[in-house]
């Protein structure tokens, strides 16, 4: 499939960003081989999909609708909430989720299936909400620009939840919707050390690229959020004062956070990896994490949770420790001067689409 690239952006405005975010995925990876995350081999299958757009009704989610072009995430993160999907597929949520890939290959097709429906009403699309629809693999099957292409054309609001550079790519289709009041994107940066980036998330590009990127998707227009989540207590939860401050020097509009929660699996290889890197601080993080994860009357019996599925809570999580990283949040976006609710996104622009008699296949 063929980006709009070449004849939407003839001045060639966003050229240099393309090229640079086609390329500096890889920076981290490159900045001296001893540091080097682990070099997987990505084995990709491909999936016709039946429905493309997920929907819920969750109170504690900004969004009603979804779009996940992939099943599992080149980038590696540790903490991902998402891992224990891929047990599902009748994969592992360790290396396989990782490594071995599903892709939507029809997913631009059902889109403009669902879109034209008679009864479709218009609501904010996100993309990006389980795994990260500009990963790696992207940058050659393009799922998402065929994607991010057709919300443009239908002039439909869209937000995006990302950790890579590649969303500057698509900067000749979001700006313009930008200026229509049509797109927000959110920038994931958990921590800004490099060192400990590495080890939690392995192949994503590095924390002073993704400032990199706030400040490109600001000077193009487009309003940013910036996501420091999870916050993990001793781990990164000590940077988020310095975090909140270096998105807002870098242009963000708001900050955003969400606290570790440790779903099935996750539980067993977030422990894993706490042991091999942190062991001198492992339980000490375990036990904190469990207090906020744990109903007081569970704690009293003696129980340890390190999830918790109440709408109320599983964002922030609840007891001293939450309270106090709510607070510390408050105050450093009060005093960076930075704003907590999303931009408001029109969907009065909305046109369906008109369906093409075929699509092409990706493969």
């Amino acid at each position: 499939m063929k980006g709009r690239g070449a004849v939407s952006n003839p001045a060639g405005r966003f050229e240099r960003l393309a090229r640079e975010a086609d390329d500096d995925w890889r920076s981290f990876e490159s900045q001296g081989d001893d540091e080097a995350g682990p070099r997987l081999t990505t084995h990709v299958r491909a999936e016709r999909a039946k429905s493309l757009i997920a929907r819920n009704d969750s109170p504690d989610v900004p969004f009603e609708q979804s779009i996940n072009p992939y099943r599992g995430c080149e980038h590696g993160c540790i903490y991902c909430y998402a891992r224990p999907t891929h047990s599902w597929l009748g994969m592992s949520p360790g290396l396989d989720f990782e490594s071995r890939l599903v892709a939507k290959v029809n997913a631009v097709e059902l889109l403009r299936q669902e879109l034209a429906a008679k009864r479709y009403a218009p609501k904010l699309i996100n993309l990006g909400a389980a795994t990260d629809a500009y990963q790696p693999v992207e940058r050659e099957l393009r799922i998402t620009r065929g994607l991010v292409e057709v919300l443009a054309d239908c002039r439909h609001p869209l937000s995006i939840v990302t950790k890579a550079s590649l969303v500057e790519r698509d900067l000749d289709l979001l700006a313009p919707m930008a200026a229509d009041g049509l797109v927000e994107v959110f920038v994931s940066i958990t921590t800004l050390d490099p060192a400990l980036a590495r080890l939690m998330e392995p192949r994503c590009a590095s924390p002073e690229r993704r400032l990199r990127t706030v400040r490109a998707l600001v000077e193009a227009g487009v309003p940013v959020g910036v996501l420091v989540a999870p916050i993990i207590p001793f781990v990164n939860e000590p940077e988020i004062e310095r975090i909140v401050a270096a998105v807002a020097e870098a242009g963000a509009k708001s900050a955003h956070y969400t606290v570790i929660r440790l779903p099935w699996e996750l539980t067993g290889l977030f422990n894993d990896w706490l042991g091999a890197h942190f062991p001198d601080r492992a339980e000490r993080v375990l036990a904190h994490i469990a207090d906020m994860r744990t109903a007081p009357a569970e704690a009293r019996s003696g129980r340890r949770r390190f999830n918790d599925a109440d709408f109320a809570t599983r964002m922030k999580g609840r007891g001293p420790w939450a309270e106090l990283i709510r607070q510390r949040f408050r105050l450093a976006v009060n005093r960076a001067g930075l704003g907590r609710a999303m931009t408001p996104l029109r969907s009065d622009l909305f046109r369906p689409p008109g369906l093409p008699g075929a699509q092409a296949s990706l493969f």
